[in-house]
């Protein structure tokens, strides 16, 4: 049987640098002990974000370790290293939206965006409301679930050699 499908959050609760270093160290130890295995990212932002936060919290992991874990081959960004090198598409542009999309993929919200969750999450500090937080979970799930729609349509146009 292949390995079920879950997803994982991790969620900084509170605008503060202890809930921050929370979900980082929640997130980074999910990392390591899942690792080596495959991880997908979609362009640099996922890096620089955990660079940056080894940088802020050093207790948690240190930047070489982060560089180390993104640097393994098992490891791919599939924005740079493939959909922009291997392959082509009849998109105007590469984001994960577009091409997720054409794909047949749908996100549950009607205006999924990366900057739409950040507008959320910063509403969610203020109010603490429960169903924003939903929103921007679910969100983040779709986006996960959007990347292996791409990863699946990936593979699927090199075997039919689309690509």
């Amino acid at each position: 049987d292949p390995p079920r499908e879950r997803y994982v959050p991790f969620f900084a609760e509170a605008p503060t640098p202890e809930a921050e270093e929370d979900a980082f160290r929640g997130a980074w130890a999910f990392l390591s002990a899942s690792h080596p295995c495959a991880v997908y990212y979609y362009s640099k932002y996922e890096r620089t974000a955990l660079r940056k936060l080894a940088e802020k919290y050093p207790g948690v992991t240190s930047v070489e370790a982060v560089e180390t874990f993104f640097g393994d081959e098992s490891t791919v960004d599939l924005l740079f290293d493939i959909v922009e090198r291997k392959t082509e598409w009849p998109c105007i542009d590469h984001s994960i939206k577009t091409l997720a999309t054409y794909l047949g993929f749908r996100w549950r919200d009607e205006n999924p965006s990366g900057a739409a969750s950040i507008e959320w999450y910063h509403r969610f500090l203020e109010t603490g409301d429960t169903e924003i937080r939903k929103r921007i979970l679910a969100y983040n799930e779709d986006d996960c679930a959007a990347m292996r729609v791409l990863l699946e349509g990936i593979r699927e146009r090199m075997r039919s050699g689309a690509v």
